[in-house]
Parts: structure tokens; sequence; C-alpha cells
């Protein structure tokens, strides 16, 4: 769905048809030229000698509505559109007034485009500007943006996503906003503009609901203050916002005074960014205290920040990932005030500092928790037996990389977990003696997925798949090693060499041509060729046979 603007300037009603193979895009030819077999008499068909082949008689889409061709047109993909929307003027005109997704080559040359652009697509709620990688000195200024400003469709546009525009600066991103009054979702993306451009649109777009923030570059360089910027900078209460995401920004604690004026706030991501949070957080809560969704990734955040949430009672998704100031303390602090919590998702790092005394709380005070994922957290039969009898509607359980997940765990599984629906167990030390209890445990049980558990066997997956009958779904993806006595850590190295060895199989085993009607074979060839250079400078050579 990527239009340049050259190319969409040059497909519109005004320009002058231009030349293809079979069709002119622009003139509506008396019937579509669609091909269709003929019917070839036996005694013709000499030694040779190739079908022919004739137009249709006649063009029977003309004969379908044009509501019935939008809707065609919206199950396409967008390169399928495109290329539909050049098959005769129709078929554009069509295209062109119902189409609501547009992404846009956003360079400088698309200030003088946009009027002729945006006048065609007349139907457009979501628009897209994005610039290639590379591209960042000739992307769109303030000067485009404002020719295009003037060009939108201010009452229709309900979403607008901008990606590596280096050139605009707060002023075009605020004639954009002040031309988009009706928008409800934004969403920036490698822009140089800093935080006051979000003042103009906070004041600009009383509706917006939805805001995502990633990878500016334009952020003053605080080293983790907040307090000047705070004073500096007065957000107006953004009283429709309902969505915030935050990621990969350096100096994000620029946006602590938005997400607080947002008073009706119900999801917040804070993904990869510097500073630290335990403060920051305290005060996002105490001012939207409705939140519903919390998102905490590779933050500088502990006990403290985790306290805070006891200020959301209708918390109802946390995730943390890879936090390793948290600990057992704050898992507790939010299990006793957070009761409506459904799912949880802890990436411990290996860190060791949530285990059974925080799920423990979390089993007591979360009845309704309905999926825990656990990435590096050591869970013992002591809590896996609390979460089965207080949780009841439990249905989705992760375990990855639980060095304490053994046998005795499954086994508490398969007796506490009726409601039990999907199980993963990635990289735990469980054996056949554990998976076993699950022929007689877990009634609701449905699908069970193994990674890299070297103790279980293929004898005992496909027991279980007898047991359990055929709506029972389980996969075992072990590691193979290629030396039974050194294996890697994660087992990387694993995968890439049965990798390579498969691709030398397959390669060896194609019937390759050895001439010249392979020009397009030996295109082939070299992309193999280097397809497989690259996964040996990754992984490493095949072990010899």
């Amino acid at each position: 769905m990527g239009h340049s603007p050259s190319s969409l300037s040059k497909s519109g009603p005004s320009s002058p048809p231009r030349r293809s193979r079979s069709l002119s895009p622009m003139a509506p030819p008396p019937q579509l030229r669609l091909t269709a077999p003929m019917q070839v008499a036996a005694g013709d068909s000499g030694s040779g000698s190739a079908s022919s082949f004739a137009p249709p008689a006649r063009d029977y889409t003309q004969d379908l509505p044009d509501e019935i061709l939008s809707l065609v047109f919206a199950s396409l993909s967008p390169t399928d559109r495109n290329a539909c929307s050049l098959a005769c003027s129709r078929w554009m005109e069509v295209d062109a007034t119902t189409r609501h997704r547009l992404s846009l080559d956003a360079r400088a040359a698309l200030g003088n485009a946009a009027p002729a652009l945006l006048a065609r697509f007349t139907a457009v709620t979501k628009l897209a500007l994005r610039c290639a990688r590379g591209s960042g000195a000739d992307s769109l200024s303030d000067y485009g943006a404002a020719a295009v400003a003037d060009a939108l469709p201010s009452e229709r546009l309900a979403r607008l996503k901008l990606r590596g525009l280096r050139q605009l600066s707060d002023a075009g991103l605020a004639s954009l906003a002040a031309a988009s009054p009706a928008i409800r979702k934004l969403s920036v993306a490698s822009c140089t503009f800093g935080p006051k451009a979000f003042v103009a649109v906070l004041q600009s777009c009383p509706l917006l609901e939805d805001l995502s923030v990633k990878r500016l570059r334009g952020l003053p360089d605080t080293a983790g203050a907040t307090t000047s910027i705070a004073e500096d900078i007065k957000f107006p209460p953004a009283l429709s916002l309902r969505s915030v995401c935050l990621k990969d920004l350096y100096s994000a604690l620029c946006f602590v005074p938005l997400v607080a004026s947002s008073p009706n706030l119900r999801s917040l991501k804070i993904l990869r960014c510097s500073g630290a949070w335990d403060l920051p957080l305290e005060v996002i809560t105490a001012r939207a205290p409705g939140l519903v969704e919390l998102h905490l990734e590779k933050l500088q955040v502990g006990d403290h920040g985790l306290a805070a949430l006891s200020a959301c009672p209708n918390l109802e998704v946390l995730f943390l990932v890879k936090t390793p100031e948290c600990t057992d303390s704050g898992i507790i602090s939010v299990a006793e005030k957070c009761h409506k919590l459904r799912k949880l998702h802890v990436d411990g790092w290996r860190t060791n500092r949530i285990g059974d005394f925080g799920l423990m709380a979390v089993a007591r005070g979360c009845p309704d928790l309905q999926e825990l994922v656990l990435i590096g957290v050591n869970p013992t039969v002591l809590s896996l037996r609390m979460l089965g009898e207080h949780c009841r509607s439990l249905e989705r359980l992760a375990l990855c990389g639980c060095e304490t997940v053994g046998d005795a765990e499954i086994i508490c599984l398969a007796e506490r977990w009726a409601a039990l629906k999907k199980l993963c167990i990635k990289g735990c030390p469980v054996s056949d003696r554990g998976m076993e209890a699950l022929n007689a445990g877990c009634p609701s049980l449905v699908k069970v997925k193994l990674k890299r558990c070297r103790g279980v066997s293929y004898e005992c997956i496909e027991n279980l798949k007898v047991t359990r009958g055929e709506s029972f779904s389980i996969s075992l993806d072990i590691v193979l090693e290629h030396d039974a006595g050194s294996a890697s850590e994660n087992g990387v190295q694993e995968n890439g060499q049965a990798q390579i060895a498969e691709l030398t199989d397959q390669m060896a085993g194609m019937d390759l041509p050895a001439n010249a009607a392979g020009a397009q074979s030996t295109h082939t060839i070299n992309r193999m060729r280097s397809v497989m250079s690259a996964i040996r400078r990754r992984f490493g050579n095949p072990p010899p046979p």
C-alpha cells in the first residue's frame, strides 16, 4: 500500500494515458482484456505449436455494481489492490473512492503532490507518512507538512502514522495536528521533534485516544531529571486519552507529565526507556487510577514502583519483563490490592528475586487469574499447588527456563490445575515420569507445547496423544546435539547446524538445469548460495557426517 508521490500522481485522472504491454491503465477499453483459452481442434494441434488465446465475448465485470467491486477490493492485499486499480478507469475510480488506508512515501516532493493525491482518495481515514531508512535528509519538511495539512480530509482522518521524518520539527507536527481535529490514534517513530510538539497535539486533537511514541531523536538529554522538564512543559488535560506507548526513548521521563494529565488512561506501555521509574509510576498511578493494563520492559523500576500500583484496583494485565530490581515484595504489594488481575507475565531474567512467596501472594489475592507466564522464575510445588487451589479460572500457563520445575511440579499441575487448557514448557528439567501424569490429570487440557526438554521422549508424547484422544494437541521440539559431550547453553548452535545440514541435503537433491533456459535458475542458485553463506557465518560449518 506504499505509494510514492510520483507513482500516484502519474496514475491520476488528469494524466495522459500510459502505454503498457497489455492494458492501458487510463483509457477504459471497450471490453476488459482478460484472456480465455480457445478450443483447438485435435487435428490442428501440431507438434511444438502453442494454443491460441482470445478475449472473452464481453466484460462481465461491467455488470457488477460499484458496491460489489469495493467489497472485492477490500479483500485484496495492498499489492494486489494497487495492481487492480490500474486495470481500467472504472476500477481506479472505485478504488480511489473506497480506499480507507493510504501509505505515502514522505519525501520532500510529497508537499507538491499531496493536494492531487488526497483529492483523488476521498475516503481515506488512516494515513501513513513514511520515509525509508537512509532517506531521512530528504524527508518531508515543515513546509511540505503544511501543504499536506491543507489537503488532509480533516473531518474523516482518524489515524495518522509518521515514520522516519527526520526533517520535521515541532512546528511541522503542530500543523498536521491542527488539520486533523478528529484524529483518534497517533503513532510517531524515528522522528526528530521533541515533547513540546505534543502540547499542540493535545490542544488540537481533543478526541485522541491512542498515542504511540517510539525512538524520537529530538528529546533533551536530561540524565534522568524530571523536575525541570515537568515545570517547563505544561501539557493540557488529555481527557480522551486511553492508551499510551513509550518505546526506546532515552529521555522518556519527559512524557511523565503528559501521561499524568490523562485521568482516563487505561493502558500504559513503557518499553526499554532510560531513567528511574519508581517515582514517575507513583505520580502516574495517583492521577490515573483507572489503569487496566501495564507493560514494563527493561526498566529501572523496583518494589517501590510496584507498590504504587496499589492505587489501581482495576488492574487486569501486568507485564514485568526484565526488571531485575523487582522482588517478591513488589509482587506481594500488587497482589494485595489488585484483586482483578487476569494476566501476569514475569520475566525474572534469572535473577531469582521472584519466586514462591510472590506467587503464593498472587494465588491468595488474585482469584480471577487466567494466564500466567513465568520466564526465568523458579516456582516449586508450594506455589503451584496454591495457584491451582485458589485460581480456579487459570487456563494458560507457560514455564520457560525455570530450573526448579521438574517432574514433581508437573505432577502437581496434573492433580491441582483442573481448569488448565494450554501448557507451554521450555527449557525445564522434566522427564517422561512427569508428563505421564497428564494422562489422568488436567481434564480441560487441549494443547501442550514442549521445547528443549531433553528428558521427554517421543514415545511418551505418542502415548499422551493416544490416551487423551484426537482433540488433544501436543508438540515436542528437542534440540539435536551433534556432539553428546558438549551442548551450547541455549541451543542456537545446534539448531543452526541442523538447518545447514538440511539445506545442504536439499540442494544436493535438487535437479538444477545446466543449460540456458536457466538464466533465472542461475539467479536462484546464486541467491541460495548467498543464503547458505549467511547461515554459515551465523552458525558455523555443519559437523562432518
